[in-house]
């Protein structure tokens, strides 16, 4: 709410030059992810494996991602693809809120176009 009070104390050209701006700082939109990374130890149930006396196998890195409120999906990562699967997390993170700067750049814009025009059709009376 903060961000947005100051939104309105900037001039039109400052709103657009920051969205051009936070349009230039955007990751690369094909490397996203959305999901959260978990590092899982884990048992394999045989009884006279080490996990049997607390030495768990892993580390297993797990993709998880809400669907919705009751459906849920992931998936195994290979070692060799965790650090990579972070940076599209993090860009994924960066892009959502980019986005919500960007949204309420526009929305204060229009905002004062809705004004401007209400303030023209006053005077037209």
């Amino acid at each position: 709410m903060v961000e947005r009070e100051k939104l309105s104390k900037l001039s039109d050209l400052a709103l657009r030059h920051r969205r051009v701006g936070l349009t230039k700082v955007l990751p690369p939109l094909g490397e996203v992810l959305r999901g959260s990374l978990m590092e899982r130890y884990l048992t394999c149930g045989h009884p006279d494996c080490k996990c049997t006396r607390g030495e768990r196998h892993g580390p297993v890195w797990y993709l998880s991602l809400t669907l919705d409120q009751s459906h849920r999906s992931g998936c195994t990562v290979p070692g060799d693809q965790v650090e990579q699967v972070r940076r599209w997390i993090e860009n994924y993170h960066q892009v959502k809120e980019n986005l919500e700067k960007i949204s309420d750049i526009n929305r204060e814009l229009m905002r004062r176009q809705k004004d401007k025009a209400k303030k023209r059709k006053s005077a037209k009376k």
